[in-house]
């Protein structure tokens, strides 16, 4: 690799820092391709990513980052998994830990706050954005659908009635 596409691969990283929601850093040793590319394909679904680099240009990536505390976990066969929604990520990968004991979770950052493995797997207990917003989709919409209940009640009430005596009178 020459210096050229060393200092993309610094610029692309140093994007991925500064604007995802979460950043996991797992070791993946002894997985195999068909495992990361599944790996992948799940953090797509999400609309996530997972990310090999070299972990010096990545280090070099961090400097000046609100994460750059992360930099630490860079060692050995790293795998940096990230996205936007600051759960979504964290969610794919202590799942897929689970399954692949292979994928062994370092730790990760959520903006400037640095995450242990614990605190990673506390992320990824949080509901994702999409679960949070559909309660809240639900709690607002709960009370309009009580008044138009309560509104439509009586005209009902009125209706099986008048159907009650027409029915005696026939």
């Amino acid at each position: 690799m020459d210096r050229a596409q060393k200092e993309k691969v610094v610029e692309e990283l140093g994007q991925i820092f500064e604007s995802s929601g979460v950043v996991v850093v797992a070791h993946y040793e002894g997985m195999t391709v068909a495992e990361m590319q599944d790996l992948r394909a799940k953090m797509r679904e999400v609309d996530g990513s997972v990310r090999v680099a070299k972990n010096r240009l990545a280090k070099i990536a961090l400097e000046g980052q609100p994460c750059a505390s992360i930099a630490d976990y860079l060692t050995g066969m790293t795998v940096l998994s990230y996205s936007e929604d600051p759960v979504a990520a964290a969610k794919v990968v202590v799942d897929y830990a689970k399954e692949n004991d292979k994928l062994q979770i370092l730790g990760g950052s959520m903006g400037e706050d640095a995450l242990d493995v614990a605190g990673v797997k506390a992320v990824a207990a949080m509901p994702s954005r999409e679960e949070l917003i559909a309660s809240i989709v639900g709690c607002i919409g709960a009370p309009a659908s009580n008044i138009a209940g309560a509104i439509g009640a009586p005209a009902s009430n009125i209706a099986s009635i008048l159907s009650t005596i027409e029915e005696k009178a026939a």
